[in-house]
């Protein structure tokens, strides 16, 4: 901070610098009383103008850089934006007290549906950190994270590093012929790595990492945090595996296609209606297979997200005689849900016990 403050006297030293030797001019136009100094004084004064606004713009440039810095000292947290309701509950868990944390998704909102407002790209660009999960989740980042000129905002991509799946359905067209794809960009690959839990404790360690970066002196706090969710994690991911061994079927039928690295880490194989992104209608085509797939192999439930429309889903329930169920890909959770205290774990426990029922 100190080098914030160092920096802005020297502006100021040199704005009066600008205006000393400018003023020195006027005095020798002055003494001199020459006509043809006229125009000259007009540019010092253009000069002196402009300089001032030129270095003032460059100082509120440093101080938006540095805002987020004053928050800590003010506060003693930092800020921390999250692009979704995963990436929020994550960072919360291992930030705790220590953090104050802005997920910019609003709470029921699909996020695939969203795009940041000038509003939120402004609130980002004061905070310390801003945790995404990337592999095509969030379409808008890389554009957003360009226009913000706050050097020192820390970005984490926290599926990096992670063995991405492309999806059976990426390619898949919808009833208007056009490509299934997110809000900004289609998917070539299935973003919701969260959902297999060895993967979602990549995604919390480097959050974890994150937040020591920024906040070194908490380090060891986050290092605990961090270390009690792993072990967690490693719990559930058991609990799962129990579970998949047990299951007399491997074909789930879902609305969309969110569930590849569910499915893949322990044996099963989505059937989707729709492609990666919800709301879209299938073909004709796709709808008749699906029916008749449901038929063959005895299919007792059709499961959809719970944030999105379940319309697609109930169509083809009522066609085939099956119920429909909740499989949540955690994308986002509702404000009653929040009230309640649901969170990734309890979520994904919830899903477990939808899956057994299916398919044991």
């Amino acid at each position: 901070m100190r080098d914030y403050y160092g920096k802005i006297k020297a502006f100021y030293l040199r704005i009066s610098a600008v205006k000393k030797s400018i003023s020195e001019e006027e005095r020798l136009d002055m003494l001199s009383g020459a006509n043809g100094r006229k125009k000259n004084r007009l540019d010092a004064k253009q000069l002196r103008t402009s300089m001032a606004v030129m270095l003032m713009l460059v100082m509120l440039t440093m101080l938006g850089a540095c805002s987020a810095g004053n928050a800590k000292a003010e506060t003693g947290k930092i800020t921390v934006y999250t692009s979704f309701y995963t990436m929020y509950d994550f960072t919360v868990k291992i930030g705790g007290d220590k953090v104050n944390v802005i997920n910019m998704v609003p709470p029921g909102m699909e996020p695939h549906d969203w795009e940041p407002s000038p509003r939120d790209i402004a609130g980002l660009s004061k905070a310390s950190l801003f945790i995404y999960s990337g592999a095509g989740m969030e379409g808008w980042v890389e554009k957003v994270l360009q226009s913000i000129s706050n050097e020192t905002l820390v970005a984490v991509e926290t599926s990096k590093g992670i063995p991405l799946e492309k999806s059976e359905h990426a390619d898949e067209r919808g009833e208007n012929g056009d490509e299934e794809e997110g809000f900004h960009e289609s998917h070539d690959y299935d973003p919701h790595v969260w959902l297999n839990p060895m993967y979602a404790k990549i995604q919390m360690k480097a959050i974890k990492d994150g937040l020591v970066r920024v906040d070194p002196e908490n380090s060891r706090y986050y290092e605990e945090n961090y270390n009690y969710y792993a072990e967690k994690l490693d719990e559930l991911e058991g609990k799962y595996r129990e579970a998949a061994a047990s299951f007399s079927r491997k074909e789930i039928v879902v609305s969309h296609a969110a569930y590849e690295y569910l499915c893949s880490t322990y044996g099963l194989k989505q059937i989707a209606i729709e492609g990666l992104a919800s709301g879209s209608e299938p073909t004709a085509s796709k709808k008749a297979e699906i029916i008749d797939f449901i038929a063959e192999h005895d299919v007792k439930v059709i499961f959809f997200d719970g944030l999105s429309s379940s319309k697609v889903a109930d169509t083809v329930a009522e066609e085939t005689g099956v119920r429909t169920a909740i499989l949540n890909p955690l994308e986002g959770l509702s404000e009653e849900d929040l009230k309640a205290g649901r969170d990734y774990f309890s979520v994904m426990e919830e899903n477990l016990e939808a899956l057994s029922d299916a398919l044991r």
